[in-house]
């Protein structure tokens, strides 16, 4: 693998004159004075730490992402289709259609009418621009949304009485934007809560005055391992947001740096949360703490840290019976991670679910208990999350219970948004528009489905959340159906390790799934030379064959 990203990056908006740069490196092999091409270095020596994070003059309305390639990914996997019998409905031509098939789940004893839901969407500029759409979206769509971390501490509007928040209108806002459509039967609303949060005592506000009924803790995520970070345009609220206790560079109260950014040496200040160091009693107390306060559901969000810190989490998770446990791998992101660490830092999503499922392996063995899990990191369709699932089965169906998503959301809610702009000012696409019109109610394909369901309220919902639901029922719900019935399993509990195959070495290495070109090779001549007829005949065969074989035809 080589390194020619270094000196070069869409995310910093840099680039380099010559295309065969060093590969070390990254930079130009001859490297000129008059060169007016601002690479990583160059760019650097002029903005310093600016050209860590993603440059955009969309910000707030963009999403990035590590744009490394770790070596391994759910593309090293396929999914190994069957024709013997079906699981989970009866084996009969015109029952077992894939519409047939049953894609329902609960995560963490939350049922959810798709196995997807929106992870922790906070203080970032992008998550509140399209808050409307990305809330409604997951209501309608039968699934959860958590609201991510700072939202209280960045509200100016708040209200903050003796180190604790007593009204936030942004929080307050969002947990009743999405219940405006909430069913109140499938997914929910979460509230997040890093160690701002927790000082800030946003968990008790949202237990007690919004009646949430369940918070999630937060460790960190695959993105980046520091605390949460967004940029600040307005000089007033920068040195607000210092002393609310966060922190905030450069220094909004310095004089000097004040005089800096009225002259537009500098546009923005960034601000940054505080990493917690959780312990195994302290994390356990917390938990039977936030039930004692009324939280119904307690759920846990963590990064892609080192093996050592995956097993620790488990292991509190386990302790305190935390409802579901979101582990986020490396080379996502949504507004404003650093991009070095985007790109080199943390597990990548693939070899952390293998670390975590050997953990589970060992925690199933000596009869502990197991949370509900759902895994994101870069997840995008269903062939994915089948593959996700698929691994995690240790022989009593999926530990992964439901995916999370972050910038694949805001993506359908902007697009769709965006287009209905588009729309509005007869500004379409050529070819857009004359293959499906312009006219947003038969372009949005999932409108008349919403119209029936909602009939005038239709009206009332965004069309991002349009564009949302569009995303997750039209096309991940219907897609997934489509490879579950390609391998006879017509419920999600049904999903085995067996139905996927490495197709890479490395795959099989790190995750133990066997290669395609071995998987059941030694059970091929046994069914060739079966003396039974056109049946298998599985008493004649060892009982590994006998398991083999009934996992796939019973």
């Amino acid at each position: 693998m080589s390194d020619v990203y270094a000196n070069s990056r869409s995310t910093t908006d840099t680039a380099v004159r010559k295309k065969d740069v060093n590969p070390t490196s990254g930079m130009c092999p001859i490297c000129i004075k008059d060169c007016k091409i601002l690479c990583e270095v160059g760019k650097s020596a002029l903005r310093g730490r600016e050209v860590l994070y993603p440059d955009t003059e969309a910000f707030g309305h963009s999403t990035a992402s590590s744009n490394k390639d770790y070596g391994l990914d759910w593309s090293d996997f396929q999914i190994l289709t069957d024709v013997l019998g079906a699981r989970g409905i009866e084996p009969d031509p015109d029952k077992a259609t894939f519409p047939a098939v049953d894609i329902r789940t609960k995560a963490g004893g939350v049922p959810l009418e798709v196995p997807v839901f929106t992870a922790g969407l906070g203080s970032t500029a992008v998550a509140k621009n399209y808050w409307d759409g990305l809330a409604v979206g997951a209501a309608i769509s039968g699934s959860m949304q958590v609201i991510g971390e700072n939202v209280c501490g960045m509200d100016m509007d708040a209200v903050i009485t003796n180190g604790k928040v007593t009204k936030s209108p942004d929080l307050d806002y969002r947990v009743k934007k999405y219940r405006e459509f909430w069913d109140g039967k499938h997914g929910d609303i979460v509230v997040q809560t890093n160690v701002e949060d927790q000082r800030l005592g946003t968990d008790v506000y949202a237990l007690s005055r919004l009646e949430v009924n369940v918070i999630e803790r937060k460790w960190g995520q695959g993105a980046k391992a520091i605390g949460g970070e967004v940029r600040i345009y307005d000089l007033k609220k920068a040195i607000e947001l210092k002393k609310r206790g966060y922190v905030v560079i450069p220094d909004p109260e310095d004089p000097a740096v004040q005089k800096a950014f009225k002259d537009g040496a500098f546009k923005t200040f960034e601000r940054h949360s505080r990493v917690g160091f959780p312990q195994f009693e302290g994390f356990v107390e917390d938990i039977e703490w936030l039930r004692d306060q009324g939280a119904k559901k307690v759920f846990l969000k963590t990064g892609a840290y080192r093996p050592a810190a995956t097993a620790f989490t488990l292991k509190c998770a386990s302790a305190a019976h935390v409802d579901l446990l979101t582990i986020d791998g490396a080379g996502g992101g949504t507004g404003m991670s650093p991009v070095p660490m985007m790109n080199d830092c943390s597990t990548p999503t693939v070899y952390l679910e293998a670390q975590v499922m050997n953990c589970v392996r060992i925690m199933k063995e000596n009869g502990m208990y197991v949370p509900d899990i759902a895994f994101a990191g870069g997840f995008v369709n269903e062939t994915q999350i089948f593959k996700s699932m698929a691994m995690s089965d240790l022989g009593t169906g999926p530990t992964v219970k439901a995916i999370a998503m972050a910038r694949a959301p805001i993506t359908a809610v902007m697009k769709s948004t965006y287009f209905n702009e588009l729309a509005k000012k007869n500004d379409l696409p050529a070819g857009f528009a004359k293959a499906y019109t312009s006219d947003p109610t038969k372009f949005m394909i999932a409108y008349s489905d919403l119209e029936k369901k909602y009939g005038d309220d239709v009206k009332k919902i965004p069309v991002g959340a349009i564009g949302l639901y569009t995303y997750w029922h039209d096309r991940i719900a219907v897609g997934l159906q489509q490879l579950m019935a390609g391998c006879r399993k017509f419920k999600l509990e049904c999903i085995s390790r067996n139905d996927i195959a490495s197709i890479s070495e490395r795959a099989a290495r790190v995750t133990g799934i066997p290669m395609i070109s071995d998987v059941e090779s030694d059970l091929m001549s046994r069914i060739l030379l079966d003396g039974s007829g056109g049946d298998v005949n599985v008493k004649s065969m060892s009982k590994k064959e006998q398991v083999a074989i009934k996992s796939r035809i019973q």
